[in-house]
């Protein structure tokens, strides 16, 4: 159960949770194809890209492939996939041109902005995110993110992902934060919301994928059912 009245510091994750990856994805790779004049199907290779991508970033999180192994690999198995013969073009470039223009999109979750300006009022926000460096940053301050969160923590930048313990613990003692009075909300059951509770936190799983029902933490499929549940009276839900 979620106990409301412990809670000061709350822990969110940025892509899949208030940054709006797939939609801003889409929206770069549609940039890119143009100027490359690519003829390639926007939405039959986002629906081979996609679940491809997943993959990959799992793989990542698991230390068992490098970031360039992640950036490239990812559209190689694309364009193979779609049998498109990549001898035409440049996967490194396209990767290096996606990472560029990424982070210039700035599609929220509806309700973002709702929810951050109430929960900052009465908690301590910070992000914890697998997501790269720099990337992160340029996507939170072109999204007007900025001015809710006092820290932000990358996997790059601590040396460890979620939902390894040692980023976790270092968010808790930057913040100078107890465990037990900390929030983690994101979209990955395993890496966000087990990460968090296997650290002693409380979780939300915003569970914008459609993952498989638990009983693990509260679980939302909106950001205003969370601003539903801290805007009621009720201390424990």
């Amino acid at each position: 159960m979620l106990n409301k009245n412990k809670i000061t510091d709350i822990f969110f994750d940025l892509d899949h949770t208030l940054w709006d990856f797939e939609k801003n994805s889409a929206l770069t790779f549609e940039k890119i194809f143009h100027q490359k004049n690519l003829e390639i199907p926007l939405t039959q290779f986002l629906d081979v890209y996609n679940p491809i991508n997943h993959r990959y970033w799992k793989l990542y999180r698991d230390n068992k492939i490098t970031q360039e192994q992640l950036r490239l690999s990812r559209l190689a198995d694309t364009f193979f996939e779609l049998n498109i013969p990549n001898t035409s073009f440049d996967i490194s470039a396209i990767s290096e041109q996606y990472m560029d223009d990424l982070s210039s999109f700035t599609h929220l979750f509806s309700g973002t902005h709702r929810l951050l300006k109430y929960l900052k009022n009465n908690y301590s926000l910070h992000i914890i995110t697998n997501g790269f460096e720099l990337v992160q940053h340029h996507k939170i301050k072109n999204s007007g993110l900025d001015p809710y969160f006092e820290c932000v923590f990358t996997a790059e930048k601590v040396g460890f992902k979620k939902p390894h313990p040692q980023i976790f613990k270092e968010a808790l003692n930057t913040t100078n934060t107890k465990a037990e009075t900390a929030l983690m909300i994101g979209d990955s059951l395993e890496a966000d919301v087990l990460g968090a509770l296997d650290n002693g936190m409380q979780a939300i799983h915003f569970n914008s994928h459609n993952e498989s029902a638990h009983d693990h933490c509260t679980v939302v499929h909106s950001l205003d059912e969370i601003f539903t549940i801290f805007s009621t009276d009720h201390k424990t839900l």
